[in-house]
């Protein structure tokens, strides 16, 4: 049976690939590896945590040690890289952190997927997953391609850049086949209260302000989770070795349009009024290096592999509000553990 070891799979982008490739590919073997921090939660594999093809490992990819009797014990023949430290704010309070998780726990996965395979190395992949922030700041026009130089802002970024680095400095020097795919703002159910969709949608509900960095203007691309999963999938299994993919919902959208969109739609669904909502808006402080635009051109996932995101921003959006105000219990949790 074959192997793939996700880390970070209990995460926002990390569950919702577990939730849907666990149940599709029976014969596949899962294995979620996740030091469960603040952002993680088992309760969003409730659907899959019964199932025989899947397993859970609680695990810091920082501690070399644990991560090598890890590999050892499961022999993974795939590795789809997601653990990482990944709010851009506690970046900027606590850089540590990102540097641990995002550099040194990205090449203890390496190390170990070097040893563990550099007799056999055909038919393994090492799937990187990162972030269109490494790529800086646009200017209200143009769009990120993978030749973009990379150029990060925050912490966050830098960390991210220097793990895309690593990577494909891993490939090139030791041959290990490797995968990156760079995605765009993502949004969906299970995501933590702290990224803006679900920080507003819970607040406009609550009544309490929402609040918005500087003048709303930055712009930023949103990609349903659901899509970037599929997308994930399909360059793990039909995309280039050595080859980087970046992955957009071609939507971009000002910040205070995606706050005016989740009142209108918060509205729609709760009964509220749209214009109260409105009100609630609160323009804060703009945080240090704070990007204007990113946008990223899809061509070459488009045309090599026939991808294009299914869901437009209204179906999404509409989804996500549905889903946290359905699921309160999912909230009290992880608000706790923040």
């Amino acid at each position: 049976m074959k192997t793939i070891l996700v880390t970070g799979g209990a995460g926002f982008i990390g569950s919702t690939f577990l939730n849907m490739m666990v149940k599709r590919y029976p014969d596949i073997r899962f294995i979620n590896v996740d030091k469960l921090t603040y952002a993680a939660n088992l309760h969003n594999l409730k659907e899959i945590e019964s199932l025989d093809n899947y397993d859970f490992v609680q695990c810091d990819i920082a501690d070399a040690l644990t991560v090598h009797r890890v590999f050892e014990q499961y022999k993974p023949d795939t590795v789809v890289h997601f653990a990482a430290e990944s709010h851009v704010d506690r970046s900027i309070l606590t850089p540590g952190a990102f540097i641990k998780t995002n550099i040194l726990g990205t090449y203890n996965l390496l190390e170990a997927c070097r040893q563990l395979w550099q007799t056999v190395a055909e038919g393994k992949i090492f799937h990187h997953i990162s972030t269109d922030e490494v790529y800086g700041s646009l200017s209200e026009t143009g769009l990120f391609t993978e030749m973009s130089r990379l150029d990060p802002s925050s912490p966050y970024s830098a960390s991210k850049a220097s793990s895309d680095l690593l990577v494909k400095a891993y490939h090139k020097t030791y041959h290990l086949p490797v995968k990156l795919t760079n995605c765009s703002n993502n949004y969906g159910p299970r995501q933590f209260p702290e990224k803006l969709i679900p920080l507003i949608i819970l607040n406009a509900l609550a009544s309490k302000p929402l609040p918005v960095y500087g003048n709303g203007k930055n712009v930023r691309d949103w990609l349903y989770v659901d899509d970037h999963c599929e997308a994930i999938w399909l360059v793990m299994t039909e995309g280039r070795l050595g080859e980087t993919y970046n992955v957009g919902g071609n939507c971009e959208m000002k910040n205070i349009d995606v706050v005016e969109s989740i009142c209108q739609i918060v509205a729609e669904e709760s009964g509220c009024d749209t214009e109260e909502l409105r009100r609630l808006i609160t323009f804060v402080d703009d945080r240090p290096g704070h990007d204007l635009r990113y946008a990223v051109d899809t061509l070459k996932i488009s045309t090599e592999l026939g991808w294009a995101p299914k869901e437009t921003f209204n179906s999404g959006l509409r989804k996500t509000v549905r889903w946290y105000m359905e699921n309160s219990e999912w909230i009290d949790k992880a608000i706790s553990r923040k």
